[in-house]
This record gives structure tokens, C-alpha cells and sequence, in this order.
């Protein structure tokens, strides 16, 4: 310990962390996370896991597995911003997309993971032979969890960690350690008789308060590969990545907006970009534009897919063109059947013109679906249009 006790060394990585961008630092034991694993454990039973996390439930809460003989777990936040100063407009005939604010900025991963590394950095030069091992949201442990118990915030009815300080728009990272330091309590759950976040919810995905079916939940859905359940496309709105509202409700995000970061700074013709260019991009092209922000990490597939899905919410006429021609052209049956769709949205029944000429070509059964489908519906009060 180079003769430092471990309360002098916990109060020299607090300042430090100050210094390079680090908002919050608390410490919690490494001791396994029960409770989060029943939660993880009901999750499965339910089906309600997005299939993203780590498969293996005691790696996501026990530490010592991850490092051995562990002793403390430091846990961080970094506050990002929540508005979009100056950002342009969507007018008809140029419809503009969004991505969440989790995605603004730089890649979290990285403006995170960057401070871990200078962090894990000083705290080797302050206890020699100390073995670390860092994560930031794709490692194997709940960041929520040990967010949560190292007193960051507690854990809202929507899922997220809520500072009573800084509110839920925060980044979440950890790192383990097999040296001891002095751990922080938890606080209190602030959220009371609030349930704003679980009305406000577009998908009803918050089936109960700190209850998550991703599977219904926006920002999975904004991730999917495949073609979107025809019950949510019509509930994504303009969103191309993630989804904002059950924070934006969140009374302890009122007046918060954190922009004392630069690289976490939105561009806003970036994070709300003009749709229907958005269709005809390269893989080149779309990872030189947005392959900086987290939401571009399942690449340009899920943002066309959500682009005309948006042009669809728009009822955006003059995209027509566009469409027809993305239907002509694309290779991939399940993003021509969205355009399919999404013309069907657009027009309404006259969109028929339209569905014969497709017809004529077209040999997807996938896409020829949507199409009778579409017949099959028109004109019913309960259509899903």
C-alpha cells in the first residue's frame, strides 16, 4: 500500500478523478449481488432480456470472477447533456431523425473507458501491485447494480440510476479491484408515488416499477436487425437510436442539462439528420458521418430501418420517390418490406397503384406479405396503419 491506509488512498483517486473528468466516485465491497441476481433470474423466466447481456448469470454478479480475490469496486458517472442547442427543424418535406441522448457526442464507451484507463493508471502509481479490471456497459457486471449500491443513485422505476444531484442522464463505469477501500452507503429510492415514466412509456415496456421488458422497450427496438413487429412501428416516432421519454419525465431531470464536456457536446446536424439521405448511404459513408457516436455500433441497417419508419410516422409525401426507388434497388427483403409499409402508412389506400406495379416484380414472400396484409386491414377501424 506504499504505506498509505486505505482511507488516504480513497481520498487521493476521489481528487484525482476530479481532475479528469470523472463526475461522480463511489466505492462498494465486491461482494456478490444477490438481489440483482433474483432480478436477473425472473428477468430470464419472463422473457423480458433483450438478449445483449452476458449469458452467464454469476459472471454478471459475482466479482471474484471476473478478478480474482477482489475487494472493492469503484463505481463512475459522467454527466451528459439533455438539450440540443440550435438544433434545425423538421419542416415538411425535410423530415429529421434523432438519436437518443445516450448516443450524442462521442462514443461513451470510449469517453468513459478513456477516463478508467487514466484512472487505473494513477492507481497503480499510488499501491503497487494493485490488479484492476475495468467495464463500461458491455462488460460482464449490471453497471446499474454496482452504481446503485456504491451510492451513485438509486434505481428508478424506469431502470435508470437517478442522482438526487444530477438526475439519470448520467454514463455509468466500474472497475474492480483486489485491494480494500473504504465502501460508500446507498441511498434512498426518491421516487415515491411518481410513476410518470411508466404512463409516459410508449410501448408499456415498464410492466412494473424497476421492471423492464426490453424486448418492448424503444431503445432495443431501435437496435433490432430484423423486420420491426408491425405492433411497434408506428410507436418509434422520429427516433433512429434509443429512446429519451421515461428520462425526459423524470422530475429529476428537470433543468438539467450537462454540457461541461466538450467531446460529449451534440452536433446537432449529426444526432438529427435529414431522413431520407440516410437511405442511400454507404457503409463508408454512414461510418465516417456517425461511426463516433454509440449509436452507430449495429451499423446503418437499424437507422435506415428506423428512417423509414419515421418518414412513415411523418406521413411524409414527398418521400414516395425515394421509397419506391429504396424497393426497387435494396437487395434486403425485410428493409423493402418496411418501405412497403411505410408507403402504406403514407398514402393510405392509395397506395394500391403503387402495390401493383411491386407486384409485378417483386418475388419476396416477405415483402408480398405486407402488401396483403395491408389489403387485408385497409378500411378496418382497428387497422395498423
Amino acid at each position: 500500500m506504499n504505506g498509505l491506509s486505505p482511507e488516504t488512498i480513497k481520498q487521493k483517486i476521489v481528487a484525482y478523478a476530479e481532475t479528469i473528468g470523472i463526475d461522480e466516485l463511489k466505492v462498494t465491497t465486491a461482494d456478490p449481488f444477490i438481489v440483482m441476481k433474483e432480478r436477473l433470474v425472473k428477468q430470464q423466466e419472463k422473457g423480458f432480456a433483450s438478449g445483449f447481456e452476458e449469458p452467464d448469470l454469476d459472471k454478471r454478479t459475482k466479482p471474484e470472477l471476473l478478478l480474482e480475490d477482489a475487494q472493492s469496486i469503484i463505481a463512475i458517472a459522467i454527466a451528459y447533456p439533455s438539450k440540443l442547442k440550435e438544433a434545425p427543424r423538421s419542416v415538411s418535406g425535410s423530415r429529421r431523425g434523432l438519436f437518443a441522448r445516450a448516443s450524442w457526442g462521442l462514443d461513451y464507451h470510449r469517453a468513459v473507458g478513456s477516463r478508467l484507463e487514466k484512472l487505473q493508471a494513477y492507481i497503480e502509481s499510488i499501491v503497487p501491485g494493485v490488479r484492476t479490471r475495468s467495464m463500461v456497459d458491455t462488460g460482464e457486471l449490471v453497471d446499474r447494480a454496482v452504481a446503485e449500491r456504491a451510492g451513485i443513485g438509486f434505481s428508478g422505476k424506469n431502470c435508470s440510476i437517478i442522482s438526487p444531484e444530477k438526475g439519470s442522464y448520467l454514463y455509468l463505469g466500474e472497475m474492480i479491484l483486489d485491494t480494500y477501500l473504504p465502501p460508500d452507503e446507498a441511498i434512498e429510492d426518491g421516487c415515491g408515488d411518481c410513476d410518470k415514466c411508466m404512463t409516459a412509456c410508449p410501448t408499456s415496456a415498464l410492466v412494473e416499477p424497476g421492471v423492464l421488458d426490453a424486448k418492448r422497450c424503444i431503445a432495443y427496438l431501435t437496435q433490432m436487425k430484423t423486420l420491426m413487429p408491425r405492433e411497434f412501428r408506428s410507436k418509434l416516432g422520429g427516433r433512429l437510436y434509443g429512446c429519451d421519454t421515461c428520462q425526459q419525465v423524470c422530475p429529476y431531470n428537470r433543468k438539467k442539462d450537462w454540457r461541461h464536456h466538450e467531446e460529449l457536446l451534440p452536433e446537432a446536424e449529426i444526432v438529427k439528420p435529414l431522413l431520407e439521405p440516410l437511405l442511400t448511404l454507404s457503409n463508408r459513408e454512414f461510418k465516417t458521418k456517425f461511426g463516433h457516436l454509440s449509436g452507430a455500433w449495429r451499423g446503418k441497417k437499424p437507422i435506415q430501418r428506423n428512417a423509414i419508419l419515421a418518414l412513415a410516422h411523418y406521413r411524409e409525401p414527398s418521400a414516395i420517390p425515394v421509397l419506391r426507388t429504396f424497393i426497387q434497388e435494396d437487395a434486403r427483403e425485410d428493409m423493402r418490406a418496411t418501405a412497403v409499409w411505410a408507403i402504406g402508412a403514407i398514402l393510405g389506400e392509395e397506395a394500391e397503384t403503387i402495390y401493383e406495379e411491386i407486384e409485378q416484380t417483386e418475388q419476396s414472400e416477405m415483402v408480398l406479405e405486407e402488401i396483403r396484409i395491408f389489403r387485408e386491414e385497409w378500411g378496418r377501424e382497428d387497422r395498423v396503419v
